[in-house]
């Protein structure tokens, strides 16, 4: 995503409109168009699109903007509707890594409480997850989180999707349990599947990969 590897943070002219409370409105929507982009400048038509968390925003709204460009879509750990008054936490999270040119507003994602998986409770999980964290760029960070906060209302798209579809979600996910994930599947239909993992947390590619790899294998099937 922008912001992250080697790709520079937009700038306020590259984002769109920025709001008063600091969220960019256009910027996902600016995101999909450039994927879209590097899509047919690859020489492609289409592609099957995997977004985990906020990669599920950007996923979800490219179908809505293009869905001429979609064969098949994975919707792991994430959700349609906006975030609500609970989203201003990433404001502040920007706000944080501007002003302190540091990662460590978002360092927690590393860390490990007592429910959560056993996966992510183990220190080899800690340690790459920091490492991961480590690398990012503050400005991409915070880029990210008002980009996210910015999007557009998702809600009624997934159940629009006119292709194969997979749906992923991790048992304790404290946002994308499988109580918001599951409903999801089923108001799409017939044309998805529904994989919940056992002692996952909100990270399921990270935490199982070989179950995230299956559903996205059956997937791949069914756009065939």
């Amino acid at each position: 995503m922008p912001g992250s590897g080697f790709s520079p943070a937009p700038s306020d002219a590259q984002s769109g409109r920025r709001a008063p409370n600091g969220s960019y409105p256009d910027a996902l929507d600016r995101m999909v168009e450039s994927y879209v982009a590097m899509l047919r400048e690859a020489g492609y038509d289409k592609a099957v699109w995997v977004g985990l968390s906020m990669g599920g925003y950007l996923v979800t709204d490219l179908y809505r903007l293009h869905p001429e460009a979609v064969a098949g879509v994975a919707l792991c750990d994430t959700m349609a509707s906006s975030d609500g008054v609970g989203g201003e936490a990433r404001l502040e999270t920007s706000d944080a890594c501007e002003s302190t040119d540091s990662v460590q507003p978002v360092m927690h994602f590393a860390q490990a409480g007592p429910n959560d998986s056993t996966v992510k409770r183990s220190q080899e999980f800690i340690d790459r997850m920091t490492a991961w964290i480590e690398e990012q760029n503050p400005a991409g960070l915070a880029w990210r989180q008002r980009m996210t906060y910015g999007r557009p209302e998702l809600a009624g798209v997934p159940e629009s999707m006119d292709v194969p579809v997979a749906v992923v979600s991790g048992e304790l996910d404290p946002t994308s349990n499988p109580s918001v994930m599951g409903p999801l599947a089923e108001r799409i239909g017939g044309n998805a599947t529904f994989t919940a993992i056992p002692d996952c947390g909100h990270f399921s590619a990270v935490e199982h990969p070989n179950t995230v790899a299956a559903a996205l294998v059956d997937l791949m099937r069914r756009v065939d």
